[in-house]
């Protein structure tokens, strides 16, 4: 398991985006199939933000949309997130970008995104998940107490969720 930022160089820009990796003990198939799922995304994520799926077909590809209850105190509380397929190949690539419904009933993404990507290495996969927020506005990181909301071990953890969630 590793986790890596963009740079530790105290000179460097300001980081854009944070990764981690973790090999688990499942085929590729059955890693994706989870994260297509998103009736089980709540069994990725390491605390309690993720609540559970307002709608519940399984991904198929880029472009579909699938809603999640959240809840968050800093954020007031419950709030719904409308997440976009933004690459899927499947057994390989699965990416989203979280938004949420403007006044016209149009996605408005925050900016952020996250990647999922699988590589075989015999009977496991290497996983690797990123945490992307270079399009994030400076007035929206603002509002939600700056970018990223949580710190690198958040993504480690994150994928000892997923890890739980496939070999249990």
């Amino acid at each position: 398991m590793s986790t890596t930022a963009d740079s530790d160089d105290p000179g460097a820009p300001p980081a854009t985006h944070m990764t981690a990796s973790r090999r688990i003990p499942a085929p590729p198939s059955e890693i994706f199939s989870l994260l297509a799922d998103p009736t089980r995304h709540k069994d990725t994520e390491p605390g309690d933000w993720v609540r559970d799926a307002v709608t519940t077909d399984t991904l198929s590809g880029v472009g579909d949309v699938f809603v999640m209850n959240m809840y968050i105190d800093a954020r007031g509380g419950h709030y719904v997130m409308h997440n976009t397929v933004t690459r899927f190949a499947p057994d390989r690539t699965i990416e989203w970008e979280p938004g949420q419904l403007d006044d016209a009933g149009v996605i408005s993404s925050g900016g952020w995104r996250w990647r999922y990507d699988l590589s075989p290495a015999g009977e496991s996969t290497d996983v690797t998940l990123r945490y992307d927020w270079s399009a994030t506005p400076a007035v929206v990181a603002e509002q939600i107490g700056g970018m990223p909301p949580f710190g690198p071990d958040f993504l480690d953890a994150s994928l000892a969720s997923l890890e739980s969630a496939v070999v249990s």
